[in-house]
């Protein structure tokens, strides 16, 4: 037989397709360990604001700053992560992000929070939060373990925000704030290891698209009024999650409540979310997205307005939280399955990133707001209830989303 007949050895199938539970599982991983320290940031903000004498619109400032900041940069790890793997985006991300861990420890001045808190851990987590894990599972895994990815991945963020408040608050009163933030940008370079993981290409399987420049999916994106849509709803999300994220404590601790009310609080949103989002990846591939959007967020004004209704109490506070976890990153898998429905898995990580970007603004206001209005009026009431409102009105805006791929012309 000559050498040109000869057959060419078969390629060894991807880890995702070998062990796809394998790389859920390390993606799962990154996904906790960098959501834990930010979920954790209103643990910090007595005691920081006591120590060097700020008021609450010092730290709330900084924190908007890494909100706005994470979404800002998310696109642009994502079209980075899009174009050469995301496993040197994630490297990067975690180095950064433990580096602004370490300076916020240091941070005497408001310059320097904002620096650290702020510039250096949004750019971080930009680049290596659960957002980048899920555009990999897309890119990566099976179309059967997509749905469930999605969830299994928002859900190990929840566990993230489960895990570490409590875990702040502890170490806060036995060791103190300064060295926990050491502790805690020590544990993001754990993230490094996990990401080789998530280096390997997409499996034979996977949907051939036809090719596109980052230009041409930008511009086909936002001409698409549904995209735009579900951009705008997201808004809310972020402005619910990162105003209650760092100012609950706070909140509680005004109304008679002890900061470990608080942080449990924070910590039981992180575990009913576990809950919340494997149910949603489950659901949004066995009802239309747009339902179980609107959905979530109607029942998240309902929530939001019986609590403040509600006299202050631990158990009033921890069903709060209970609830509200049900319904707290349940978004993320029917908002980046309808991204990847809509325009295919090329650039997944980028077009979810601007969707991010919207959560992130809204993120970006509602920590700030949320300072400020408190300095202004001596309390967090009006901010409270403009985030009902924002509930009913994304509600509404995701109700006209289409669910279906976006016409492109036929390839050759």
């Amino acid at each position: 037989m000559s050498t040109s007949t000869a057959s060419a050895p078969t390629p060894r199938p991807s880890l995702a397709a070998r062990a796809p539970l394998l790389v859920v599982l390390c993606g799962c991983m990154i996904a906790m360990l960098t959501f834990g320290p930010r979920a954790s940031s209103g643990i910090f903000l007595l005691p920081m604001t006591h120590e060097y004498g700020w008021g609450r619109d010092t730290f709330g400032l900084a924190i908007a700053i890494q909100n706005l900041l994470w979404g800002l940069g998310t696109p642009f790890a994502g079209a980075v992560a899009d174009r050469f793997g995301v496993t040197r985006v994630l490297c990067a991300g975690a180095l950064v992000y433990a580096g602004g861990l370490a300076l916020m420890a240091f941070a005497a001045t408001p310059g320097l929070l904002h620096l650290s808190a702020g510039v250096l851990i949004g750019f971080g987590l930009s680049g290596c939060s659960f957002n980048i894990v899920l555009a990999a599972f897309g890119k990566m895994l099976p179309e059967r373990w997509r749905p469930l990815a999605f969830g299994a991945g928002t859900a190990a963020g929840s566990f993230g925000q489960f895990l570490f408040p409590p875990l702040a608050t502890g170490l806060i009163g036995s060791i103190g704030w300064q060295e926990t933030l050491i502790i805690f940008g020590v544990s993001m370079l754990l993230v490094m290891p996990f990401a080789f993981a998530l280096a390997n290409p997409a499996p034979a399987s996977a949907r051939v698209e036809p090719p596109q420049s980052i230009r041409g999916a930008l511009g086909e994106a936002f001409g698409h009024p549904s995209y735009v849509f579900l951009v705008l709803g997201f808004f809310t999300c972020g402005f619910q999650l990162a105003f209650v994220t760092t100012h609950l404590p706070a909140y509680l601790t005004d109304r008679g409540l002890s900061i470990q009310v608080g942080g449990w609080t924070l910590a039981v949103i992180g575990l009913a979310n576990m809950v919340g989002s494997l149910s949603s990846g489950w659901l949004s591939s066995r009802m239309p997205k747009r339902w179980l959007l609107a959905a979530i967020y109607f029942a998240r004004g309902i929530a939001i307005a019986a609590f403040v209704l509600l006299p202050a109490s631990p158990v009033t506070s921890i069903g709060f939280g209970i609830v509200l976890g049900l319904l707290w990153l349940s978004t993320v898998p029917p908002t980046s399955g309808l991204v990847m429905l809509m325009f295919g898995t090329r650039y997944l990580a980028m077009l979810y990133g601007f969707a991010f970007f919207s959560h992130q603004v809204g993120g970006f206001l509602g920590v700030w707001l949320g300072g400020l209005l408190y300095e202004r009026l001596g309390s967090y009431d009006f901010v409270w209830w403009l985030s009902v409102a924002l509930s009913f009105a994304s509600a509404v805006i995701n109700l006209p989303i289409v669910e279906r791929p976006v016409a492109r012309p036929q390839t050759a």
